[in-house]
């Protein structure tokens, strides 16, 4: 019997539906790139336009605003889901609903309401001491920094409640055993254990916030598609000016995930990889 197994011959499975689909893919994607090719567009104003400087300055603000708004949002989103596990119920339910009203609005409706908060509230101060105009107060890049920021922190807040959540409970009890602050047990024990957990979707969500910054076009804020807009209403170059900042967008979010990838593996340090099936 031993004999006769060794003298069989294996034939390797056959995967139509994998040849099948790769071959769709492979026609859509030749359909796509003949379409680009043949299409009315013209490709000299796409190179010509891709470095100009109003593009460049764009590209400046909308980094930026991508960074400000993520640093707020963490900021947020690490007090609101400490304050989301904490037994006073004030607080609890404070940051219940938070998380609630802003990740329910809509982003583009957050960042209007910001932009015309003057219609609610005329003045900003504290009585007796200093107002201000809200108009004067309520630029472009400060409403977009509040309603980017403000969202992005309801959504922060659950991924580290989550993050803090993975952490084994004796982590906490060791720690106040040896009398450790709550502070302190967050910062030495805690979050260095929960970062592996939180940074992957963290950082899905910069990359996010580099697009979602595009909303803030509608407030005028001058971000890429917003000084691409600015171009085309002028020389009706519509196509050539949204694929200029395309290529821009995407040659950021590529960038991005490049130094992602390196953040994940970092934190990652000591921990096995998933066997691949």
């Amino acid at each position: 019997m031993i004999a006769e197994s060794e003298n069989l011959i294996i034939v390797p499975r056959r995967h139509f539906g994998r040849i099948v689909g790769a071959a769709v893919v492979c026609l859509a994607l030749a359909a796509i790139v003949r379409a680009f090719a043949v299409g009315q567009i013209e490709w000299n104003y796409v190179a010509e336009f891709l470095t100009v400087d109003a593009i460049m300055t764009g590209l400046v603000n909308t980094i930026v605003m991508a960074i400000l708004a993520m640093l707020l949002g963490i900021t947020l989103g690490v007090i609101f889901a400490v304050m989301r596990l904490s037994a006073n119920p004030v607080l609890s339910m404070t940051a219940v609903s938070y998380i609630w009203f802003f990740r329910a609005v809509p982003a583009l409706l957050q960042l209007l309401l910001w932009f015309n908060l003057a219609l609610v509230f005329p003045t900003i101060g504290i009585p007796g001491l200093f107002s201000f105009k809200t108009v004067d107060v309520m630029t472009p890049f400060v409403a977009a920094l509040l309603g980017l920021g403000i969202q992005q922190g309801a959504f922060t807040a659950e991924v580290v409640r989550a993050g803090l959540l993975s952490v084994d409970s004796g982590q906490y009890e060791a720690a106040q055993t040896l009398g450790m602050t709550r502070l302190k047990l967050l910062r030495r024990i805690i979050m260095p254990q929960a970062m592996r957990v939180i940074v992957p979707p963290i950082g899905n969500e910069f990359i996010g916030m580099v697009k979602l910054t595009s909303l803030a076009s509608v407030i005028q804020f001058a971000e890429i598609l917003h000084s691409a807009q600015n171009i085309y209403y002028a020389n009706s170059r519509v196509i050539e000016l949204l694929i200029v900042a395309a290529i821009w967008y995407v040659v950021v979010v590529t960038i991005l995930s490049l130094i992602q990838g390196r953040i994940e593996a970092y934190y990652a340090r000591g921990v096995a990889a998933p066997a691949r099936r």
